[in-house]
């Protein structure tokens, strides 16, 4: 597949820079290609780093990035998907039609992270009570400051 995103090398792996306009796009033609695995979605929230220096020249860092991992089994070959998501739209189309394995990864990205997956069938918490104010994984979350919720415990038979 030829693409127009920049690519790099880490650690044997080749890397794709995307924006979030380029993802489902480049996805659906990676899966044409024989990636037809989706083995992860997760964020990373680079508020504390900006000056990271690891992105190609052309690529401009964002506070969030979605990180997708694809396989092709038939060729045992491994490619990393690292998609730049602005501070003020944390957003990027969802991968649930082309892999419907995502569906759990999107939205535990949604609940901890707070980034969209636009499309997704059910965009709602996965690990957090519904009402829970805020996303504990970006890191202008104070420490310490979330509060524990504790049950009851059953009583004894």
């Amino acid at each position: 597949m030829t693409t127009a995103v920049p690519e790099t090398l880490s650690r044997g792996q080749r890397v794709m820079h995307l924006g979030p306009d380029q993802l489902f796009a480049t996805a659906s033609g990676l899966r044409d290609d024989g990636f037809l695995t989706a083995v992860d979605v997760t964020a990373v929230d680079y508020v504390a780093h900006p000056g990271r220096n690891d992105l190609p020249a052309d690529v401009t860092p964002e506070r969030f990035e979605v990180v997708v991992l694809l396989h092709d089994h038939q060729r045992c070959e491994r490619i990393r998907l690292r998609v730049q998501v602005p501070e003020g739209d944390p957003a990027v189309p969802s991968l649930f039609d082309l892999f419907p394995g995502t569906e759990a990864m999107e939205r535990e990205v949604f609940d901890l992270f707070g980034i969209v997956f636009d499309g997704h069938p059910d965009m709602t918490r996965i690990l957090l009570p519904e009402e829970w104010e805020g996303h504990p994984l970006r890191k202008d979350v104070d420490t310490g400051r979330i509060p524990i919720q504790f049950r009851e415990a059953p009583e004894p038979r």
